[in-house]
C-alpha cells in the first residue's frame, strides 16, 4: 500500500468525534461556514456541485501560511517532484 510505504499509521478516531483531531475538525468547520451554513440547498446535487466547486477552489487558490505559502495543490506537487521514489 502506498500508506505503509511511505510509513504513515492509520489510526483511527471515535466516530463522531472530530475535536480528537484538531485539523480534521478545523477542515470540517471551513466547510460547513463556506456550505451549508450559509447557503439554502433545494436538493442534495446542488450541495455536491458547491463542496467540489469550493474544494477544487480551497486546493487550488488559498496560499496557506501552515505550507510555506504554497497553496495545497502547490505542495503537494513539490513533495512529489522533490520524492520521486516515494
Amino acid at each position: 500500500m502506498i500508506r505503509e510505504a511511505n510509513g504513515i499509521n492509520h489510526r483511527l478516531s471515535k466516530l463522531n468525534h472530530p475535536w480528537n483531531n484538531g485539523q480534521v475538525g478545523r477542515m470540517n468547520r471551513t466547510i460547513n461556514e463556506a456550505t451549508v451554513k450559509r447557503f439554502h440547498y433545494e436538493i442534495y446535487q446542488k450541495l455536491q456541485t458547491h463542496l467540489a466547486d469550493f474544494m477544487a477552489a480551497y486546493n487550488f487558490a488559498p496560499r496557506l501560511k501552515t505550507l510555506s505559502g504554497l497553496t495545497p495543490y502547490e505542495y503537494v506537487a513539490k513533495i512529489w517532484t522533490s520524492e520521486p521514489n516515494q
